[in-house]
């Protein structure tokens, strides 16, 4: 029932959209559609931007690999102590322990704030520039195309969009 009550409320919000497009159509009224899904992931920045991300994500499992190598051999020396030596060398052991989950949660928080903030920056300039290409044209309506059920090739902006997107930074990153 609740698949029947789903599809129901789809169909309708698919003809209201469509009654909408052909309304703003019958005024002469411009639209078009673009893959932001594509154009954020071709976008040279965002690959230079993964890079770098990717890059400090190597560097922190590398320090997370020498803090792990060194609670092994701190286990393997709490194993071969002295019952005297013992107590000492847990309680290093378990601060050690704390240190590396606290290094790891840290890390993890840290490269999600920096995708996030590459994310934002990107859409931002994705989407100023899609702002630029509907004022100068006249568009009323530019869609991302998971939303559009039908459309010709000429209303898809998204190779426009993206080639101004990689002239912009290649020029930029030419400076």
């Amino acid at each position: 029932m609740k698949l029947i009550s789903k599809l129901v409320v789809l169909a309708f919000l698919v003809s209201l959209s469509l009654a909408a497009v052909n309304m703003v159509q019958a005024a002469g009224d411009k639209i078009a559609y673009m893959d932001l899904g594509k154009v954020f992931d071709e976008y040279g920045k965002t690959k230079d931007l993964d890079k770098q991300l990717e890059a400090k994500s190597s560097a922190k499992q590398g320090d997370m690999k020498k803090m792990v190598d060194e609670i092994k051999k701190m286990k393997e020396d709490l194993d071969l102590a002295k019952e005297a030596d013992r107590s000492k060398k847990q309680l290093a052991y378990q601060e050690k322990l704390i240190k590396l989950q606290d290094f790891d949660k840290e890390t993890k928080d840290s490269l999600r704030k920096d995708r996030d903030d590459m994310a934002r920056t990107i859409l931002k300039e994705i989407k100023d520039t899609i702002d630029d290409i509907g004022k100068k044209e006249g568009y009323v309506y530019i869609l991302d195309s998971r939303s559009v059920l039908f459309g010709t090739d000429t209303d898809n902006l998204t190779e426009r969009v993206l080639k101004i997107l990689n002239d912009r930074y290649a020029v930029k990153g030419k400076k």
